[in-house]
């Protein structure tokens, strides 16, 4: 079984080291911040939020409402990483697919969420809204990212493949894919970021039904500062653990392939 090499750990423990570092300056600095403002109701301290997050994270309200915004984040991540996949390596395969697809990408890049929401409002339930304006904004990071990772394969050693008649299901596994690797994770990565941005800020405007969106709205709503703040950090947690996850992922696969 291999170890992990001395200088891998001593990496890892200092990225750690800093991480928690500038996590305890952010939290002073707020800290401060909150002694000089000197209203709870604009800005809470630390502690404050702290005891509302202890409060509220074991109810079932709340369990129910990570529930539903994880659910339509995992959908909208899934569509758009499929869907993205698809169309992308389409794009990058065969260019009269990409000028047919650029005029898309371009209006779904320019037109505001905002704009998206109060359109697809009179056609989707509000629980749906979310999945499909992540949808609609991780499209186009995968489909840019998906046609680069499609044109990444070395064009020499494809034709030297089609010469000696390798079999395209090989050339896929063995040159296309690792060539493509690279530039598909980093797009699955800002998508899954963008995800949940989307997701839980279309919740505080449409308010679907179980949803963390929907608690920050009607805790704003009853001017309750330090509530808003704790279901912010829920949506924090939620997009950081699952990019973790995501990272983990990515690496027990590469570390499985290799």
């Amino acid at each position: 079984m291999a170890s992990t090499p001395p200088s891998a750990s001593s990496g890892r423990g200092r990225r750690l080291v800093l991480g928690l570092l500038s996590l305890g300056l952010f939290v002073l600095a707020w800290k401060a911040l909150a002694i000089k403002v000197g209203a709870s109701i604009i800005l809470p301290p630390p502690e404050t939020v702290l005891r509302e997050i202890l409060s509220l994270y074991p109810t079932p309200g709340f369990l129910e409402a990570l529930g539903g915004t994880l659910l339509r984040g995992a959908i909208a991540f899934g569509l758009s990483l499929g869907v993205g996949m698809a169309a992308g390596t389409a794009a990058g395969l065969f260019p009269s697919f990409e000028a047919i697809l650029a005029p898309c990408l371009t209006i779904i890049r320019a037109t505001p969420v905002l704009a998206l929401i109060l359109v697809a409002a009179l056609w989707l339930p509000y629980g749906v809204l979310p999945i499909f304006a992540a949808f609609l904004t991780c499209f186009p990071v995968m489909v840019t990212s998906s046609a680069a990772g499609a044109r990444a394969a070395d064009t020499g050693l494809l034709e030297m493949l089609r010469l000696f008649k390798v079999p395209r299901g090989q050339a896929f596994l063995k040159l296309r894919l690792p060539a493509a690797a690279p530039h598909l994770l980093a797009g699955a990565k800002n998508a899954l970021g963008l995800s949940w941005k989307v997701v839980v800020s279309v919740e505080v405007i449409a308010q679907p039904f179980r949803s963390i969106g929907a608690g920050m709205q009607g805790a704003q709503r009853n001017l309750e500062t330090p509530l808003v703040f704790a279901w912010a950090v829920a949506a924090i947690i939620l997009c950081g653990l699952t990019e973790w996850l995501f990272g983990l992922a990515v690496k027990a696969v590469l570390h499985h392939g290799a």
